[in-house]
């Protein structure tokens, strides 16, 4: 390599833009994935009879089992089953979201961060400051991504050929 090829052959800013804008959107929809898996294994440990989980969890989920737990002994097994189905449907939101978020549809990434940031308001209404602190942390990594899943977008926009004119018969 010469010193001369970089002027020949300069960097395409746009592509290297591009590839760092695509890892960020990535990373901010696999937010929704991870939400989605540690919530459900919190659930199944937590229907268990074990008290530990993670903090990434989601309250609504961790609400359910508390009163599963609760009134098991009164109404049986049935009010776990019916927990575990109701956090299953959750986590399987949170990984659809994950999976369209992946796909650079920007309302979806909104949508998720809504949900999220009403699932910490249990956190909040609970007064466990960690649960709140990690659903801030996690809603900076998902708006991360959406900010950029928005600027890929806006440049893939930008880089498309106009749509040809309608030739005349």
């Amino acid at each position: 390599m010469t010193p001369y090829d970089s002027i020949t052959n300069p960097p395409n800013y746009d592509a290297i833009e591009a590839e760092r804008l695509e890892q960020r959107c990535r990373s901010g929809a696999y937010w929704f994935y991870w939400i989605a898996a540690l919530s459900f294994i919190t659930s199944l440990v937590s229907l268990s009879g074990s008290q530990w989980g993670f903090i990434v969890s989601l309250g609504v989920t961790q609400f359910v089992d508390a009163l599963a737990r609760a009134f098991s002994e009164q109404a049986g097994t049935a009010v776990t089953v019916i927990a575990l189905l109701f956090d299953a449907t959750a986590a399987a939101a949170f990984a659809l979201i994950g999976y369209f978020a992946s796909k650079k549809l920007e309302w979806v990434f909104v949508l998720g961060m809504v949900l999220y940031g009403l699932d910490g308001l249990i956190f909040l209404i609970a007064g466990d400051w960690l649960g709140i602190a990690f659903h801030a942390f996690a809603l900076y990594g998902i708006f991360s991504g959406y900010r950029a899943c928005t600027r890929l977008n806006a440049m893939q926009r930008e880089q498309a050929p106009p749509p040809a004119a309608p030739s005349a018969a």
